[in-house]
């Protein structure tokens, strides 16, 4: 898939829906895949607690757990560290939109 169609998705998504970020798309995720959050949790190689911390935004993964996740989804990774960096700049008061990345 052409990496320019993804970033354009995502704005597009983000357009219709509000700002993306770390915890709504771990939510959308094992939602659609109809997962509670101990299967969810199971299939990232991680604990409920953590998984719960992450889709409630308590916590924000460092890139390298963004890279581990995307790629055990099979979501590009650097799309997930996107999302992780901007999370993690937005809630220490950095309103700065990065640009999402797929590739």
């Amino acid at each position: 898939m052409n990496t320019k169609k993804r970033t354009d998705a995502l704005e597009m998504m983000e357009s219709k829906w509000g700002r993306l970020s770390v915890a709504k798309l771990l939510t959308s995720w094992r939602t659609t895949d109809e997962l509670s959050q101990t299967q969810f949790a199971k299939k990232l190689g991680m604990s409920v607690q953590s998984l719960c911390d992450l889709e409630k935004g308590r916590r924000i993964p460092t890139p390298g757990r963004a890279a581990k996740i995307a790629k055990k989804m099979g979501y590009p990774e650097m799309a997930l560290i996107t999302l992780a960096i901007r999370d993690a700049l937005y809630a220490d008061g950095f309103k700065y939109n990065v640009k999402l990345e797929s590739a």
